[in-house]
């Protein structure tokens, strides 16, 4: 039984290592790879702590080297998603009823364990599977999952201590109950430290998770389950399954203890979710939780007054970094007429120097999309705008996946606002530029905000700050996350909380108290400490004659 008022350790990011060549920790990331790459793994489902392995096995290679084998994974189906839920279930209770501390030792340790003996691998295991270069993986798979685990364990704390007043004679306060069901962790491929926080945040909470990551992602998964068993996860708290996402929703959200879901991934996929929840309301115990963040078609704005060099960097990175595979990259720019000749003349410089090719070669900034889906929707979409007489591809545009989907970053000048690149998320690295007339930039302004369905990120580069305050103003809704002469990129937890509305999500902010809020029940006691005898109140006393 706990007894005592406990201190967590204070939550720092993690530092970010620099990879430099010659540096300990780029050598022992290489001799991971060549680890990695030397053995063709098996991955099975972990389902109540046990190795789930199935008659079908699917090939895992690297979206830069197809022809290379990581190994392969089991693919389940329905009946491995009720088992999934059934384990869950069975754990719920005991982990529910485990007191706070230890279940925040357990993340505070894999956190620990991601920020130190399995750095090498989680960085590996990212650049491998999910094509990211060295700097990218280390800044999501390795820092940011150890910052979600730590600071998540802050915001549960935070939480706990959220408690009512008590007037005299009385005692009031929260209990912080579990949600009443199991929690469905749907989990996107682009960034490893996402996959490992969505299932992660609701069970910190006392909530039991079925986890079902994208199937472009399932070789960083296993790693990020390895963790969590050597960190002392109880069976059945997660439990990760390969199924197809179909088959997961059939299940799950017709279950009557389905008791919320966390979720990134695309607007389209979420809206539907959504729709079968709302369509099976009436047979849940409670009505769901539904938390998700899903995509962005982010814009950077400069005014007259920007400073071209930094406007440039900014786009650069913001729009290729991961190939644009982020929610959060820019892909639409408006910039004003009167710098433009600068800012593309230095930006054209700069993507001059940029190198593209596979992770393993640490000089490489570009490397490939994700899968042979993403790229041809990608090619297609830059093959229509050489051919448009309302836009002009003015840098990159190659595309080849003779030996990995590798597609150059690319710039399409548009001629009209609403250009199709200027409107859909292509979740990839093509830039559209639009440019407006200088006097123009308040109607550029209302089109920007009227433009697209989302609301992600965004940023505004200037150095009028009368125009800095009005852009921040007029833009107030059009991003969850504002960046103001940034790139909007490359959120940290406990100083950016993340998220975005309209289109993009719920906007309840990954790794911050917002979102640990919503994976909690909350149970209000009051005690009496000297209960009334009587039913009368003194103003039903008679008057005194």
């Amino acid at each position: 039984m706990s007894k005592g008022f406990f201190n967590i350790p204070v939550a720092k990011n993690e530092p970010i290592k620099s990879y430099t060549p010659g540096s300990p920790e780029r050598t022992e990331l290489k001799k991971m790879i060549s680890e990695l790459r030397a053995v063709e793994l098996e991955i099975p489902m972990v389902i109540d702590g046990k190795e789930i392995t199935t008659d079908r096995r699917v090939r895992i290679f690297p979206p830069h080297d197809i022809n290379h084998t990581l190994g392969y994974y089991y693919q389940g189906d329905a009946s491995h998603v009720q088992m999934a839920i059934d384990a869950a279930m069975h754990a719920r209770e005991k982990w529910n009823s485990m007191a706070w501390h230890h279940r925040a030792a357990i993340f505070l340790k894999a956190a620990d364990l991601f920020a130190g003996p399995y750095r090498a691998k989680i960085n590996a295991a990212t650049m491998l599977g999910q094509s990211k270069n060295a700097y990218q993986a280390e800044i999501d798979a390795a820092c940011e999952m150890a910052d979600f685990f730590r600071f998540g364990v802050r915001c549960m704390t935070d939480i706990y201590k959220m408690q009512p007043e008590s007037a005299p004679g009385i005692w009031n306060y929260n209990e912080f109950r579990a949600l009443e069901g199991f929690i469905f962790a749907l989990t996107p491929f682009n960034f490893t430290s996402i996959a490992g926080n969505l299932p992660a945040a609701p069970a910190m909470m006392g909530n039991v998770v079925v986890w079902k990551p994208s199937k472009t992602a399932v070789y960083s998964a296993a790693v990020i389950m390895e963790v969590f068993r050597e960190a002392g996860l109880p069976d059945g708290v997660i439990n990760l399954v390969f199924v197809g996402g179909p088959a997961a929703a059939d299940v799950m959200l017709q279950s009557p203890d389905f008791g919320g879901i966390h979720f990134t991934g695309s607007t389209g996929v979420f809206q539907s979710i959504w729709k079968t929840i709302g369509e099976n309301i009436y047979k849940y115990k409670s009505y769901p939780r539904i938390v998700g963040e899903t995509g962005g078609k982010d814009f950077i704005f400069a005014d007259p007054t920007a400073d071209p060099q930094a406007l440039a960097i900014a786009m650069l990175r913001g729009s290729f970094e991961y190939q644009g595979q982020k929610c959060s990259a820019a892909s639409r720019a408006y910039i004003p007429e009167s710098i433009w000749d600068e800012v593309r003349e230095r930006f054209g410089n700069e993507l001059a120097t940029v190198k593209m090719g596979p992770p393993e070669d640490f000089t490489n900034f570009i490397n490939a999309v994700i899968d042979e889906a993403s790229f041809d929707k990608l090619k297609e979409f830059i093959d229509a705008a050489r051919k448009d007489a309302d836009a002009e591809v003015i840098f990159g545009g190659k595309c080849d996946k003779s030996v990995g989907y590798f597609i150059e970053p690319t710039v399409i000048l548009a001629k009209k606002p609403d250009y199709i690149t200027m409107v859909e998320e292509l979740f990839g690295p093509v830039l559209t530029i639009f440019v407006y007339a200088d006097e123009d930039l308040d109607k550029t302004l209302d089109i920007l905000d009227k433009t697209s369905a989302y609301a992600l990120t965004g940023a505004i580069f200037s150095q009028d700050r009368y125009n800095i305050e009005k852009m921040t103003k007029r833009l107030e809704n059009a991003a969850g996350n504002f960046y103001i002469n940034d790139k909007p990129t490359g959120a940290t937890v406990g100083q950016q909380p993340f998220g975005g509305a309209r289109g993009s999500g719920t906007n309840d902010k990954a790794g911050s108290v917002f979102n640990f809020l919503r994976w909690t029940s909350i149970r209000t006691i009051k005690e009496n400490f000297v209960s009334p005898k009587s039913y009368m109140y003194p103003n039903f006393l008679p008057d005194q004659e």
